[in-house]
């Protein structure tokens, strides 16, 4: 499914719908804005800002240095560059 112009923000309420319905959701990672776009323009559901962004971003071997500042930072980098995914972070 790609992302149509004019096409509604998924909410929290669209995901409950599809689930109930059975429908496939899709769920991918950015860190970024510029992955952010991509996906948004895919028309994919819902992303995932993960604390992974430790190992995969920061090259540490585990997500513990990972601070709720730098979280709060990517998630905003991701959410500017997208209007029809549903935007989720972990909290490390």
């Amino acid at each position: 499914m790609g992302y149509l112009q004019g096409e509604k923000p998924i909410t929290i309420s669209k995901l409950l719908s599809m689930h109930l319905e059975g429908e496939k959701i899709t769920m991918l990672t950015a860190y970024d804005s510029t992955m952010s776009a991509l996906l948004n323009r895919c028309g994919v559901e819902s992303i995932l800002i993960g604390d992974s962004l430790g190992n995969v971003i920061q090259g540490h071997s585990s997500t513990t240095p990972v601070t709720v500042e730098q979280m709060a930072y990517h998630t905003a980098c991701v959410a500017r560059a997208n209007t029809h995914a549903f935007v989720i972070a972990d909290l490390p």
